[in-house]
């Protein structure tokens, strides 16, 4: 006898990235999950988080959503012995020995794992940064990822893409169809928002040291596709002309220490700050105290914090590489990534245009409300109900 339990569809989705990422990868995912559950149509289905066996402390407390139709599932072993298990070592041990029975897979993090039987499976792949700027990166993780990112693609039944930059180097680089390939933009959360609290804004100097002074913000892992080293030393005009400080909040990723000595040689110690990971919470708080915010990227999938910066009332001067206009349309400054002097002379000409900066805020208040994740849940919704009935 069949009970309309055994007839609701369930949805696995790998979560490991927002039990395990503080930002990045992790934070679209925890977004993301959250909206989908409070869609309308959630309730239709059963949904199955799956998540590798954490090998460190939580980044983020109690990061995923509960519900009657949750049902969490940890893997055993780490991210790192699956990836071995299923990427390197090629062994299918399907991901239905934790999940269970399933009617659709999605993994937002790159990479399928292996799956049972013809079920639909969907891949979100972020960015080609490992193809276009692989000097960026470990050359370990260069060839693991140019092996099981390709190897993913072509068993994914779609490709979720985080921008329309995103769509075009999968065509180009991989060939893939573009009816494979649907373009998801991220969203923004409620909580970014311009902080006027005194005393929470208190709390969020003290807390990261920051001190009294002014400061310019960059936000990000500290790797070189970041391109921070340009951000330095186009500082240093600035910090012989301004009190302002640069801050840079975002955790330790690789190939940083270059960066690091640099600071030092130019003299910036006293001047430069790297933050570490700050909690998505004390976010706006710093946001909003920010004078500007500098994101010189040399390349991304998407460009989250710029939208941040915007929903918190900081006026934005970001690269004109990749996703980035797509993202920012009219409403930031865009510039050459690799220009330095158009750098430090940008930022000194917005310090000096108070008119300017504010013509910045409103554009950016206007082009955040554009990206909810609301929307981006429903669409998602919408692309497994396809998946689900073709």
């Amino acid at each position: 006898m069949t009970t309309n339990s055994d007839k609701r569809k369930r949805i696995g989705i790998d979560v490991t990235a927002a039990v395990t990422q503080g930002g990045g990868i992790g934070r679209y995912t925890r977004e993301l999950v959250k909206a989908l559950v409070q869609s309308e149509c959630s309730g239709d289905y059963d949904y199955v988080f799956f998540t590798a066996r954490p090998d460190r402390d939580l980044p983020v407390s109690d990061p995923l959503p509960r519900g009657d139709n949750i049902t969490y599932r940890q893997a055993p072993v780490s991210q790192a012995w699956l990836y071995r298990l299923w990427h390197r070592l090629r062994i299918p041990v399907p991901i239905q020995v934790t999940t269970g029975k399933l009617d659709l897979f999605h993994s937002p993090d790159f990479v399928l794992p292996a799956v049972l039987g013809p079920i639909p499976k969907l891949l979100t792949v972020h960015d080609l940064s490992f193809i276009r700027y692989p000097e960026a990166f470990t050359p370990a993780l260069v060839r693991y990822l140019n092996q099981a990112v390709p190897r993913s693609i072509e068993r994914a039944s779609c490709i979720l893409a985080d921008s329309k930059a995103t769509k075009k180097d999968l065509i180009d680089y991989w060939q893939v169809p573009a009816e494979k390939v649907s373009v998801l933009y991220s969203g923004v959360s409620n909580s970014f928002k311009p902080i006027t609290d005194k005393r929470k804004l208190k709390e969020t100097r003290i807390k990261y040291s920051l001190g009294d002074e002014p400061y310019i913000l960059g936000v990000g892992t500290l790797q070189p596709r970041k391109n921070y080293s340009l951000l330095v030393r186009a500082f240093k005009k600035i910090a012989q002309q301004y009190p302002h400080n640069l801050f840079i909040a975002g955790g330790k990723g690789w190939l940083y220490e270059e960066m690091m000595t640099e600071v030092d040689q130019l003299g910036l110690n006293h001047r430069v700050r790297f933050l570490g990971f700050v909690a998505d919470d004390d976010l706006p708080g710093l946001y909003s105290q920010a004078a500007l915010f500098v994101f010189p990227s040399l390349y991304e999938g998407f460009g989250l914090p710029l939208l941040e910066a915007m929903a918190c009332g900081v006026p934005v001067i970001t690269s004109n590489a990749s996703s980035l206009p797509e993202v920012v349309g009219d409403a930031a400054v865009t510039l050459p990534p690799e220009n330095m002097e158009a750098w430090s002379e940008t930022i000194l000409a917005l310090m000096a245009d108070s008119s300017r900066r504010t013509a910045l805020v409103v554009a950016g208040f206007l082009q955040a409300r554009r990206f909810t994740w609301n929307r981006a849940a429903k669409q998602l919704m919408s692309v497994y109900e396809e998946l689900l009935h073709t």
